[in-house]
């Protein structure tokens, strides 16, 4: 054994799923491998592929409170191969950080929440409730065929899930500093300013979109949307693509296409900031079309069962006290957390997410594995 490994189940789960290059919506095996460690345990294991998405929700037992750990095997690309220390698919722990892709986001989380559930089942056969896993290849991708759809079907036969541990890489400096118990809604708009195209020698036979423009963008950016509340932060927009004109210097464009995100509160629906975004651009007397995509609404899990038992397990595990937050971007907790379910999101430190060389302290997954443990025996045992 590694002298940096005191879970050498915890490390072999990790390095096998790790070894695996899953880029979305490729799952290349990590899902059966899940399977075969779950199945002795007495899990039910059913598939529910959508299109080119692979997922799995695995359960034991039948009766409530029914708990589920979710989470993802796929990540996001490589990036350029030849700045990785070690290559990206090669796992290996280098001063105690286990480097891959996947290695925090969230691959580790994925091991952590087996060997935690293969620890506690083997220990407590007779336990109380129910233990799920809802696990999807398409997360970092378009979204469209992973947890949302296996939540439909869930939701479709009355399947209800009480509490939900999502494992992505919830803390910031230590493992457990920080929670994710909400998220705020994610609405994208893809606007058209339409003008007319023309000659730069005659304007006046022109209509340039990007100066009529101007004003409303500028508008549209400054905008102070809510001040937030208790437990969201204000809602803000960036604008994140612009694109007009044909390439040449002596041609006014005909249309300007702009793409702008808001992170909203819970001070605001979806419907509110669609109507306010149109009253502005009518303010300006623009000739325009915009097309909405949804997605994400906000959510929140208040200070409840699964929230305390979440922060006591981090304390008695690491010591440190926790932190509730909402901030960040988007998980798939947005398609659990309105079927009434209580939602933590708990995983590794983020510092290296998505990035070269993303890697994870060895330490920390298996203090996770712990965490998760200790939380099982608080949710269900008596």
């Amino acid at each position: 054994m590694n002298q940096s490994v005191n879970d050498q189940r915890l490390f072999d789960l990790s390095c096998d799923l790790l070894s695996r290059p899953s880029v979305t919506p490729e799952d290349c095996g990590c899902q059966d491998l899940l399977a075969s460690y779950l199945t002795p345990l007495g899990f039910n294991i059913e598939a529910m592929d959508f299109s080119d998405t692979k997922n799995i929700w695995a359960r034991k037992g039948t009766t409530e409170p029914l708990f589920c750990f979710a989470g993802h095997t796929d990540v996001v690309p490589v990036g350029n191969e030849s700045k990785w220390l070690n290559p990206p698919f090669s796992p290996k722990l280098i001063d105690g950080m286990l480097h891959g892709r996947g290695a925090a986001d969230m691959k580790g989380s994925i091991a952590a929440m087996t060997i935690a559930v293969e620890r506690f089942v083997l220990q407590y056969p007779d336990h109380n409730g129910s233990i799920a896993f809802l696990i999807t290849s398409d997360e970092e991708g378009p979204f469209i065929n992973g947890t949302t759809r296996v939540i439909d079907t869930l939701e479709a036969r009355n399947e209800k899930i009480q509490y939900c541990i999502v494992g992505e890489p919830s803390s910031t400096n230590e493992l457990g500093d920080i929670v994710k118990n909400g998220r705020r809604g994610s609405l994208t708009g893809d606007l058209t300013i339409i003008g007319k195209q023309g000659h730069v020698a005659y304007p006046h036979l022109a209509d340039n979109p990007i100066h009529k423009a101007m004003a409303a963008l500028d508008e549209l950016a400054s905008t102070q949307w809510d001040q937030g509340n208790a437990s969201f932060p204000p809602t803000s927009l960036q604008i994140s693509n612009i694109n007009g004109g044909t390439g040449v210097g002596n041609v006014i464009p005909g249309e300007l296409k702009v793409q702008f995100n808001l992170r909203y509160s819970t001070e605001l629906t979806a419907q509110n900031i669609i109507d306010k975004v149109n009253q502005l651009m009518d303010k300006h007397q623009l000739e325009y079309d915009i097309s909405w995509t949804y997605n994400g609404l906000p959510f929140l899990t208040e200070h409840g069962h699964l929230l305390t038992s979440v922060k006591e397990s981090i304390k008695e595990i690491t010591g440190r006290d926790t932190d509730a937050q909402t901030t960040g971007g988007t998980s798939d907790g947005r398609f659990i957390a309105p079927t009434g379910a209580q939602l933590v999101e708990l995983g590794p430190v983020n510092a290296t997410i998505h990035q070269v060389n993303e890697c994870v302290k060895f330490s920390d997954l298996e203090l996770l594995t712990d965490v998760y443990q200790r939380l099982l025996e608080k949710l269900l045992l008596d």
